[in-house]
């Protein structure tokens, strides 16, 4: 795997500890931004996955495939994490907005 594609895996992992924060702290504006930004990148990841792979000794790409391949793994593995804590803080908002475009109010005690 070329060096570039694991850049572009970093940078979506960069943007999702970023997306978390920004939804940890309630803003979802920034949240919406970021995931744009993501979005972008995963669309540039796709190009430059589909360009043909440079190749040098077979045993030293081989080697590199099997590092890059692992450090892929992980950085996808913290990106799930960092995706499924956003939707889980994102519930409520989301249920709020439904409310809203639904006429629902909410009542509440005092």
């Amino acid at each position: 795997m070329d060096p570039q594609l694991l850049s572009y895996y970093e940078a979506i992992e960069s943007a999702s500890v970023d997306m978390l924060a920004a939804a940890r702290a309630g803003n979802w504006d920034e949240v919406v931004k970021l995931e744009g930004a993501c979005v972008l990148l995963i669309s540039r990841l796709k190009n430059a996955a589909q360009a043909p792979e440079r190749q040098g000794p077979e045993a030293r790409a081989q080697a590199q495939a099997l590092e890059v391949a692992k450090a892929k793994s992980r950085i996808m593995q913290r990106i799930l994490v960092n995706d499924a804590e956003i939707r889980h803080l994102a519930e409520p908002w989301l249920q709020d907005l439904d409310d809203t475009l639904a006429g629902r109010r909410k009542t509440s005690l005092h």
